[in-house]
């Protein structure tokens, strides 16, 4: 039997500045996921990448005063460069100016589209948004500005080529309704239903080579218009995969994956859920089985994100604190719906609470004690006993409740779920006592002994769970504890302190 086939994929950010840890968590949740799959046995490809294409970087060229090209490779290389301080396991990252795939896949799925007679010109004056890059109508505005960026969009009248989005209302509205388009959280799919039940309409999909600067790929047959940076950007799901070329690639993952995922920010859902699908249609394409939206990292309230101004650069927090810290703060502490507020003292609180004051310590004390006790080697008891059967039952129960949390992308109740073993093996560490069963053994009480051997195989055990089920969260850590608990030579290394507690958060 062919093993279960995910693709999955993270947004591709502008890269008109350094990445920020509201990016990270994304690119966090898909490498689990990913990870995830792996370690159930299934095949797995995990994409990232880079939007090149964006008028939003020529601006910040501008605003620097160095070609638009050198300044998305130098921030792209910093998007790219994150796979090492979050240790990242993505297959394949897209970078859209540079690489050979994404233009001509673009060019392929516009005149697919364009066949379909989904394409047409028209003169249009609207409110653009250059943060969102997208148009809005006055009543989708607060107070006659953009919500997520807080800023007055411009007027622009100009002549451009427009997708009919509205043809694909009742058809998109249908398949998510019935799940074949997969939307979670909830309230994220019953936001696009509302969207999609008050009316779609037709969109501009490509901007005047003047306005554009002349930066992104030409419209096919058009060379005074560009293709728009959303249009342009959603292709990378199926460019990345050689669409547009011989490639087989794109047949062994978009066509034939039984899950075909986009992790995507809130902010983005309707680009994602409502513009993409309806391309894809239009083209005569799969859709994708799930948007998987995340809500937002603050500080002080304010959304993290580059052109608000309150950012934090994973990769410094990553040095400052190291990759499990990070890691395991983003996976452990943003629930499934809702805001998260981040800040360094939280951070450090988590860290030394769970990895060092938990797992750290865990396995330290169950390291030690079979060292102490039975010379390092870990007994293999004739029998269980009672006293560690919720333990048993705790490292059988994981590894599906984690299975079944991420399925409904939950990874805080994913982690809590992990958890349980910890927990688990402290409780019985707490009221079986070794530390008595080994001196009533000295003092020839056969049935101590026996009991401290159950014991301790229990807790070994449950700490070789425990660093299985937690490799696709923290695979630094989970390696650091696979290691204390495997035998060499029958014996255990010695204990050996896994994570030391962060003295404090930097303010």
């Amino acid at each position: 039997m062919t093993a279960p086939r995910h693709y999955i994929t993270t947004t591709i950010p502008y890269v008109n500045a350094r990445p920020h840890l509201g990016f990270a968590l994304e690119l966090v949740q898909a490498d689990v996921l990913a990870r995830h799959h792996r370690h159930r046995g299934h095949q797995v490809r995990l994409l990232s990448g880079t939007d090149d294409n964006s008028l939003k970087n020529v601006l910040a060229a501008e605003a620097e005063g160095i070609d638009v090209q050198d300044l998305v490779d130098r921030n792209a290389e910093a998007f790219a460069a994150l796979r090492e301080p979050l240790a990242l396991s993505f297959d394949d990252f897209i970078r859209t100016s540079r690489d050979p795939r994404h233009r001509v896949g673009v060019e392929r799925l516009w005149r697919q589209c364009a066949e379909s007679g989904d394409l047409y010109r028209k003169h249009y004056e609207g409110l653009y948004c250059v943060g969102c890059e997208q148009f809005y109508t006055p009543d989708e505005l607060d107070d006659g500005r953009c919500s997520e960026h807080g800023i007055k969009p411009q007027l622009v009248a100009e002549e451009n080529w427009f997708f009919r989005l509205s043809r694909y209302a009742d058809t998109l509205h249908e398949l998510i309704s019935n799940g074949t388009l997969r939307i979670e959280p909830a309230a994220r799919r019953n936001e696009v239903l509302a969207l999609i039940a008050s009316g779609l309409h037709d969109f501009s999909i490509s901007r005047s080579h003047t306005r554009a600067r002349g930066w992104g790929i030409p419209v096919p047959d058009d060379p005074s218009q560009v293709i728009y940076v959303w249009w342009d950007a959603l292709g990378n799901y199926v460019t990345s995969l050689g669409y547009g070329t011989a490639d087989d690639t794109y047949d062994q993952w978009w066509v034939n994956s039984e899950q075909r995922a986009h992790l995507v920010g809130k902010g983005v859902v309707r680009f994602h859920a409502v513009y993409w699908p309806a391309m894809l249609l239009s083209a005569g394409l799969p859709l994708p089985t799930d948007i998987l939206v995340h809500d937002y990292l603050t500080i002080d309230g304010r959304k993290i994100s580059k052109s608000s101004g309150a950012t934090v650069d994973p990769a410094d927090l990553v040095a400052e604190f190291g990759t499990d810290a990070v890691r395991w703060w983003l996976l452990r502490e943003v629930p499934r719906v809702g805001d998260s507020d981040f800040t360094r003292e939280r951070l450090v609180a988590r860290a030394n609470a769970d990895l060092a004051g938990g797992l750290g310590n865990l396995v330290n004390r169950v390291v030690t004690m079979v060292h102490r006790y039975r010379n390092g080697r870990v007994p293999i008891p004739d029998a269980g006993t009672p006293a560690t059967d919720q333990l048993v039952t705790a490292c059988h129960d994981a590894p599906g409740r984690i299975d079944a949390a991420l399925a409904d992308f939950d990874f805080r109740r994913a982690a809590t779920a992990v958890w349980t073993i910890v927990e688990e093996a402290n409780r019985c560490i707490d009221n079986t006592r070794p530390w008595e069963l080994a001196m009533a053994e000295r003092e020839r009480d056969v049935k101590a002994g026996e009991y401290l051997d159950a014991v301790l195989a229990a807790l070994v055990r449950a700490c070789r769970v425990l660093a299985n089920e937690l490799h696709p969260f923290i695979p630094g850590a989970a390696a650091c504890a696979a290691d204390q608990c495997a035998a060499i030579n029958g014996i255990l290394p010695p204990a050996n302190p896994l994570f030391p507690r962060i003295s404090r958060g930097t303010p």
